[in-house]
């Protein structure tokens, strides 16, 4: 019989089941030594949000369809224009709020101002948990000038934030530095520690079965259900503690500590995702560009914004905030510009990066002048699809986003006909 849980052991325990870097250090499910490891052709996601959203009236297209006419924002990315496909017409039903709705992007999880309310599963994490990959990370969830204890686009099924991780230096060590020995034997030491508190807790909730009721009784099996999903993600990263880690393709990275500095810090991460996806890393992950919590910030080597982001945005037809606007997000546009460059000048084994990794960006904010919640900038690139130019639904009855991330669960190989809030797909080959 295991030992009696003590009070130090109550508290690792408490901060290993609410702490949600585990979900972003632990493997994905997978046989990490499969032999068709190197024949499986990867498909990847990249989900970009930036909770500020980007002006309509210079992201939305005035016409629809392949043929359509690139908006001011889109004519940066227009060399790109068959490699992606621009949405209008798309929300999550019910998912109102304002800014309360920044942590619902990859949930579709309704109400977020309602007393009591629980988010969902994101869509990150529902792949994490089906996905057979081979890569260190399950997930890696990333952020930019982020409040970290607050916002999150990464969510665990219990509806726990997982924090984003903000510092390309501590990613990049991550990803691509050895431990000594001593380091390594750490870190095994709190694998088994953590696997020896699930043991408990089974034991501890096993021993109680008998005495509930059904209700309660379902619960408990959810509860045993998660401990079970752990245990299985703790045995892939024992396996991982001592696999050689691949070699980077760039110098290790400086933080860049001014919050100001927005563009800069934008495209450093960009750069890491790009690395990760280029050495399999990881095969998800999220990016949450936090412009709520963006400070005064640099068009320029030596031109400020007039305010900060959030003000910016409440720009009530001012000319000076909306040419801020304007400016950082066509900066934005270039980012993902290059970003789409760089995926697609690197080559795989079967095609390209881009061809391989949907690249989504998007916002949970239709309009942050106003606070709506409809009608999201939505933008979906690469990962081999066919698509369709400007697809509009209908702007003022709009369609579920959650339709157009069954899309893209299916696209990854998951057999999903349901998400959130769907209630179908979307077409896109």
């Amino acid at each position: 019989m295991n030992s009696p849980i003590t009070h130090s052991t109550k508290l690792e325990r408490r901060r290993f089941l609410t702490n949600g870097t585990l979900m972003l250090a632990v493997p994905m499910r997978a046989n990490a030594g499969s032999k068709d490891a190197s024949t499986s052709q990867p498909t990847r996601l990249l989900a970009i949000s930036n909770n500020l959203g980007f002006l309509p009236r210079h992201f939305f297209p005035d016409n629809s369809g392949v043929n359509y006419t690139p908006s001011r924002y889109l004519s940066e990315v227009a060399k790109w224009k068959h490699r992606f496909t621009v949405f209008s017409g798309l929300s999550h039903p019910a998912c109102e709020g304002g800014h309360s709705t920044e942590n619902c992007f990859l949930t579709s999880a309704k109400h977020p101002t309602s007393s009591g309310f629980r988010n969902s599963i994101s869509l990150d994490q529902y792949i994490a948990e089906r996905a057979t990959q081979r890569t260190r990370f399950a997930s890696i969830n990333l952020g930019i000038n982020i409040d970290k204890a607050h916002r999150s686009l990464s969510w665990t099924r219990d509806g726990v934030l997982i924090p984003a991780e903000d510092s390309p230096v501590r990613l990049f060590k991550r990803m691509f530095l050895v431990g000594t020995k001593s380091e390594m034997q750490q870190a095994m030491s709190r694998l088994q520690r953590q696997r020896s508190i699930l043991d408990d807790m089974r034991e501890s909730r096993n021993s109680h079965a008998r005495t509930l009721g059904r209700r309660d009784r379902q619960r408990l099996n959810q509860y045993l259900q998660s401990i079970r999903e752990l245990e299985k993600r703790l045995e892939i990263a024992e396996r991982w503690v001592n696999a050689p880690k691949p070699t980077p393709t760039i110098a290790t990275p400086e933080d860049i500590a001014d919050r100001s500095q927005f563009i800069e810090k934008f495209g450093q991460m960009l750069t890491m995702a790009r690395l990760a996806f280029e050495t399999d890393a990881t095969r998800v992950i999220t990016l949450m560009v936090d412009a709520f919590a963006t400070p005064q910030f640099h068009l320029s080597d030596d031109t400020l914004a007039e305010t900060d982001y959030h003000n910016l945005s409440h720009h009530g037809q001012r000319e000076s905030h909306l040419s801020d606007l304007e400016d950082v997000d066509t900066q934005q546009m270039k980012l993902l510009n290059g970003l789409l460059t760089s995926l697609s000048g690197t080559m795989t084994e079967h095609s390209d990066l881009l061809q391989e990794t949907m690249v989504l960006m998007g916002s949970n904010m239709g309009n942050a002048n106003t606070h709506t919640n409809t009608n999201l900038p939505i933008l979906l690139a690469g990962g081999g699809l066919r698509h369709q130019g400007h697809l509009a639904f209908n702007t003022e009855n709009n369609a579920p986003l959650a339709n157009l991330f069954v899309t893209i669960l299916q696209k990854l190989g998951i057999n999903a006909d349901h998400f959130g809030s769907s209630n179908g797909s979307i077409d896109l080959g």
